[in-house]
């Protein structure tokens, strides 16, 4: 959501950009004026990106009938709907049904061929042998652990074709030193997994800040990953 609002990428928003973005989400004047005032800790009436994201997460406390306090912060809620916006990753969940999904035809070609290089058995990949393609990636643990979270879309602990689709396409904008968000955008919801008015994940607080870290400092070699899939854009 930060760069819908920070167009000058400065980690800041303010308060007429802020305005303007949150009014999307349906909520009244008096509510989105509660929830600036909770999230602008020091009254400059600018928010970090800390800040944002916990005037993202009232949102979402307050689009679930949850009090708009500091208390509902911990509280598991689904991310936060926005719409009204020409960016796809913003639609409400009542329009996602009608996406394309962001993963492309070419793309799912080449994840599909390396999901039955895996041996997949039922259709389906354990986390035992999708682990090693993942760490192949060189990337954090950190950020690999919210690849598989967002990506096991149905919590069952396996991976199918589409689920591990998304993981790779996670994988290499990860690699391209795209942030991996923090819950499963409508668009990149397998079609096969969308259902009418809901978006899969929560949307935690606030990211660790080990995950904010830039730990590597030039694009690692694949490996497995690269020699079949080279990277298309």
């Amino acid at each position: 959501f930060l760069p819908q609002v920070d167009a000058t990428n400065a980690g800041r928003v303010l308060a007429s950009d802020a305005a303007v973005f949150l009014k999307k989400s349906g909520l009244t004047d008096l509510v989105l004026g509660k929830i600036w005032d909770l999230a602008d800790t020091d009254g400059k009436g600018i928010l970090n990106k800390q800040e944002f994201f916990v005037a993202l997460r009232l949102v979402a406390c307050a689009q679930n009938g949850l009090d708009v306090s500091l208390n509902s912060l911990n509280l598991p809620v689904p991310p936060p709907r926005f719409t009204d916006t020409n960016s796809p990753l913003l639609l409400s969940g009542t329009a996602s049904s009608d996406l394309p999904w962001a993963v492309k035809p070419e793309d799912k070609a080449k994840y599909d061929a390396i999901f039955d290089s895996l041996n997949p058995v039922n259709g389906l990949l354990s986390g035992d042998k999708v682990k090693p393609v993942l760490l192949n990636s060189k990337l954090p643990v950190d950020i690999l652990g919210r690849v598989w979270e967002l990506s096991d879309i149905d919590r069952d602990g396996m991976l199918d074709r589409d689920e591990f689709a998304v993981a790779m396409f996670l994988v290499y904008c990860a690699l391209e030193k795209e942030p991996v968000p923090m819950s499963l955008p409508a668009a990149l919801v397998p079609p096969s997994k969308r259902k009418p008015l809901s978006v899969p994940g929560t949307m935690p607080l606030i990211p660790s800040s080990a995950s904010t870290k830039e730990s590597h400092q030039s694009l690692p070699p694949v490996g497995m990953l690269a020699a079949k899939t080279p990277l298309t854009q």
